[in-house]
């Protein structure tokens, strides 16, 4: 049977501006009859993948998202001095291996051509195979041919493919079904976006010349306790990494530790809204996995949000288990209160 693994976490964010909507405002959910701030799958996603804790734990396993990676073939062609516009053409079969072609006639920079409309997650070892091609074709100044462009790869998956899958039209056979899921993170509470109206000072301006200031400008933000909901196949994850159940292990706590511990960076700067999960539970078993949104789907409101939050999610839970005869093992870790810890929470997802 299958083993899900589950997390759940509860992380306070003070004012902050961390997922922007198309207008610069803080994206929203209606939850429940009311407004909730919201964090995106994608926007998560992305900056747990692109930490520096996830990076150091699995260097040489995570993979590169781009549209450009014929491009860089192709600046290897015109390095060595082949001109731009045959490098294009010589390294058209490696880019429509990974996606459709730019066409773009009247582009000023011809390597345009070279890109692909979609981008696309390849592995360290497919983009190897592709500089290792390029530089073949450099030193035999012809194009590449279409079996020496069949670059793409199930061996040696890079983790985050192996994470968050792969999806390519044109070579559906390369496919990658995704290991772990991420809902998108919604507050507790009820949320009225705010607007931070700023200025900026003019350090160079007499106050003689113009007192007023020399940039008027205005950013939304708000503030709430966010509840994320992560769920991660487990014996996929191992499958997707070729059965390397070591690096699969490694992957799990690289990862788990930078949901915990990694904020998203919209405007950062700003608000230097950095954060830790206040309370955690992982569980661990072979039930059909289920989030715990629906503890929060009337608003908890007050100064002792996260005492509510935490007593109504550990409630649900039990009604669940108790409703559905469950028992799956879990393990949790409050920081209020100093129960439980981290390590212990690692441990557990990797027994």
């Amino acid at each position: 049977m299958t083993t899900f693994i589950q997390l759940h976490l509860l992380t306070a964010y003070p004012a902050a501006n961390l997922n922007r909507d198309d207008t610069g405002a803080p994206k929203t959910v209606v939850l429940g009859g009311a407004t909730r701030l919201r964090i995106s799958s994608q926007s998560l996603k992305r900056a747990w993948r692109t930490s520096e804790l996830f990076e150091q734990a699995l260097a040489g396993n995570i993979g590169i998202r781009t549209g450009r990676i014929a491009r860089e073939a192709a600046q290897i062609l015109i390095d060595s001095g082949i001109d731009a516009k045959k490098a294009v053409e010589y390294v058209e079969k490696i880019a429509s291996c990974f996606g459709k072609i730019k066409a773009d006639k009247k582009a000023k920079d011809p390597l345009t051509n070279a890109e692909t409309e979609q981008l696309v997650h390849i592995s360290p070892a497919e983009f190897e195979a592709v500089k290792a091609l390029a530089h073949r074709l450099a030193e035999e100044k012809r194009p590449a041919t279409e079996e020496e462009a069949a670059l793409l790869r199930h061996d040696r998956m890079a983790v985050d493919i192996a994470m968050f899958g792969r999806m390519l039209a044109n070579k559906p056979d390369f496919n990658v079904e995704a290991a772990c899921q991420v809902a998108h993170a919604f507050g507790v509470s009820e949320t009225i976006v705010e607007d931070d109206f700023f200025t900026a000072v003019d350090d160079l301006r007499a106050a003689s010349d113009d007192a007023g200031a020399g940039h008027l400008g205005e950013t939304g933000f708000g503030s709430a306790l966010f509840y994320t909901y992560i769920c991660i196949d487990k014996d996929l994850l191992v499958k997707n990494l070729n059965g390397n159940e070591e690096l699969a292990n490694k992957t799990l706590r690289a990862f788990t530790e930078a949901a915990l511990k990694v904020s998203p960076t919209g405007k950062q700067n700003s608000f230097a809204s950095r954060a830790y999960a206040s309370w955690a539970l992982a569980e661990k078993g072979t039930d059909q996995p289920r989030s715990l949104a629906a503890a929060f789907y009337e608003t908890i409101n007050g100064t002792d949000q996260l005492n509510v939050a935490v007593k109504r999610i550990t409630a649900l839970r039990e009604n669940m288990n108790a409703v559905y005869a469950q028992e799956t093992a879990f393990k949790d870790f409050n920081v209020m209160n100093q129960q439980g810890s981290m390590k212990d929470m690692l441990d557990f997802i990797c027994a």
